[in-house]
Order: C-alpha cells, then structure tokens, then sequence
C-alpha cells in the first residue's frame, strides 16, 4: 500500500497546527476524514504518528522523521502540476526590490523555478527596507518590488497581491489562552506581548489594535527569538502564517489560535511604478506570479 497525496497534506496540516479538529477546519473537511487519512498512514508504516494529548496532538519520533519527506513529495507533486516548458530564448535583466521577512520566507522557494524556467533571464535581488524600496522604484532604479503590497505608501506605485497570509495568535500548549479556539484582544492585551519591529510589522500591530494596546514586554527584530520566547511561555504574539513554524530552535512547541477580530492578512504581491512600461523581462516575471498564485486583489491599477 501506498500513501496518497491528500494524506500527506492531512497529515502535514496536523503538524502544523497541533489539533486534528483545527486541522480539519484549515482543511474545511470533516474531523472524522483526517482522522482517517493520520490511521490509513499509520497502518502503512505500522508506527503511530502522534502522540494524543488533552490539548492536541504532537508527531512522534516516527512523526518527526516523516515530516521532511512528506513536505518533499507534497512539494514536488506541486511542482509537477505546474510543469511548463522552460523558454531557453528568453533573456535580459529584470531588478527586483525585496523587503526582508518577503526574502526569508518567501522569495527562496521561487528563485530555483524561475532559474529553470527561464535560464537566460537575469533576475537581480535586492534586499533593502519599504522606503528604499518605494524610492528605488520611484527612480527608475529598480522594475519590481515584491513586498507586502498593504501598506503601500507611495501614490506614484501600483501593485498586485498575490498571497494573503492569515495573521494569528501564537502561544506555547501550556499557555492560559490555549484552551480557546478563538481569543478575544482583550484577553490577548492582558499577558506579556513580544512585538516583532522587521517590515513595518509594529506599524501593522498598531492598526488592529485599535484603542487597546498589547502588554509589549520585548521588542525584537528577529522572527527566532519570537518564535523561541512564545515557545517558552514567556510570551505571545501575533503574526502571519507566512513566518510560522510549528518548532522553535530548541524543539519547543508553537501553536496558534484565531484571534476573536478582525485582524487583517498579511498581502505579499508585486509594485511598481504607474504608468511604466513593461520590458520583456519584467512581463515574463509577472506572468511567473500569475501562474504560481491566483491574482487576489490589484490596488492602485485601475483593475481593483
């Protein structure tokens, strides 16, 4: 017998959140048929896959040692699906400007594809903050800025989303908050906020939270030292699903849980500036970004 792919990504999802019942919600499937999916794997390899708690589930060591496989054969299968035949005539430069947490989480998982798909096509990286971003494209010194596209400053640029990244609560198991699937920001202003500083993500935390404010005990610009400090218990925060990771560096765990409100995604996608004229390069990186996400939200281009 072998494994199928929505098994795997049944499975994953369980690793991810740490509940079968959330799991299932993510999935908008029954409980009952992830369930199913964890003990048709199990039988498989004859080892349980996780280990059954009051407050969720966490792998085994046979778990863990699944985990990378499974991702591996998931992405692959992806991949697969989006095979096209690479254009070997294709050449010329296209500058992009990235902004720091877009190029850890983000931009690596592309640059590979695009270097296969299109060998000739020089696309240059740039890593700098927002505003260097939005100038250098305001110059003419950069053709893209792949960016979090909802906090857009300049009226000069326009944009396209393409991923919108659900921002949740993030605690350890053992935290007060934990028993709840949804927690309101009144009971999340109450306990020892870590705030994260790098891509304007205190200016983001700011606008959801309205008149309330968090209990900031920390301020970091490092994603590690967040996800290890809430893994400890010492803190929690919120942040997208983009930068999450079920472990922290010392293999604690880090779960999430649906703030109560509004509390708005995080929107990655491609910038501009108005009225430019797309190289060829420039238009073949676009459709690129067409074809791995859906086009979600255009702002600024008179296509909203």
């Amino acid at each position: 017998m072998s494994f199928t792919l929505r098994q795997l990504r049944y499975f994953l999802a369980v690793c991810e959140v740490g509940q079968v019942s959330a799991a299932a919600r993510e999935l908008y499937v029954s409980q009952s048929s992830v369930t199913t999916a964890i003990q048709e794997i199990e039988r498989v390899l004859e080892q349980p896959l996780f280990i059954r708690g009051s407050r969720g589930v966490s792998p085994t060591d046979v778990g863990l040692a699944f985990l990378p496989k499974a991702r591996e054969i998931v992405r692959m299968a992806d991949e697969a699906a989006r095979v096209t035949i690479p254009d070997a005539l294709l050449s010329g430069r296209v500058r992009v400007g990235v902004t720091y947490t877009v190029m850890a989480y983000f931009v690596p998982q592309h640059i590979q594809k695009i270097a296969s798909l299109y060998p000739h096509l020089e696309v240059e990286w740039r890593e700098m903050g927002r505003p260097e971003v939005e100038a250098q494209l305001d110059s003419g010194e950069l053709d893209f800025g792949l960016m979090l596209t909802s906090n857009l400053q300049s009226p000069l640029l326009q944009c396209e989303t393409f991923v919108h990244s659900k921002r949740r609560l993030w605690l350890a198991p053992t935290h007060p908050l934990a028993g709840a699937a949804q927690v309101p920001l009144t009971e999340i202003a109450r306990h020892p906020y870590v705030l994260l500083t790098v891509d304007e993500a205190a200016e983001t935390t700011r606008q959801y939270w309205g008149e309330l404010r968090p209990r900031v005990f920390l301020k970091t610009s490092s994603i590690e030292a967040v996800r290890s400090i809430v893994a400890n218990g010492n803190g929690i925060t919120i942040l997208s699903d983009m930068v999450y990771r079920p472990w922290s560096l010392e293999g604690k765990r880090v779960e999430t849980r649906v703030p109560q409100h509004q509390v708005p995604d995080m929107k990655i996608g491609l910038a501009w500036r108005r009225g430019a004229s797309f190289t060829g390069p420039m238009k073949t990186l676009q459709d690129y970004c067409h074809r791995q996400y859906a086009v979600t939200d255009v702002a600024g281009s008179g296509l909203a």
